[in-house]
């Protein structure tokens, strides 16, 4: 597979094109998806106090649980979460995927699915959540894109530039 530096500059442009109408695709047609409402979502109160209390592997088996019965961006998104700080990676980007998969414009996603690319050592793909959640907090930012921003400074890597 080409790396993105290695690509030709109008390839470039086609293919961040492609998917950022991918994503605007997904984001207008989400309500036609078979999904479940929020208001299906059972109270994972408990689950975030695990995850609080950073007993991750607790969590991670009690959402584990739910994932038979419920499909919920918020579900897979605290699963990841998890998997992620247990550094069970291959895991994690699973369930980041299937958050994304029911709600391509989540934010705490897309911004947590990053950090999980910056332990890989993916930065491409870190940079190009980051790109997302520019577009989709613009133009005022939001909490899930300073954190990303965070992470990929703490990390030494620089932000692409807005």
């Amino acid at each position: 597979m080409m790396s993105a530096t290695a690509m030709p500059p109008d390839r470039l442009r086609r293919a961040a094109f492609a998917a950022g109408a991918l994503v605007l695709g997904l984001a207008a047609g989400a309500s036609a998806m078979d999904t479940a409402p929020s208001t299906d979502l059972p109270d994972l109160s408990a689950a975030r106090a695990k995850i609080y209390a950073e007993e991750y592997e607790a969590a991670a088996a009690e959402l584990g649980a739910l994932t038979a019965t419920v499909r919920h961006a918020d579900l897979y998104n605290l699963r990841a979460f998890a998997l992620r700080k247990l550094k069970r990676y291959d895991e994690a980007a699973r369930w980041y995927k299937e958050a994304l998969f029911y709600d391509p414009t989540h934010r705490p996603a897309l911004a947590y699915q990053g950090e999980l690319f910056l332990a890989i050592g993916d930065l491409a793909h870190a940079r190009n959540n980051l790109k997302l959640l520019r577009l989709l907090c613009h133009p005022n930012g939001c909490e899930e894109l300073r954190r990303l921003e965070a992470a990929l400074v703490a990390a030494g890597v620089d932000p692409p530039p807005s």
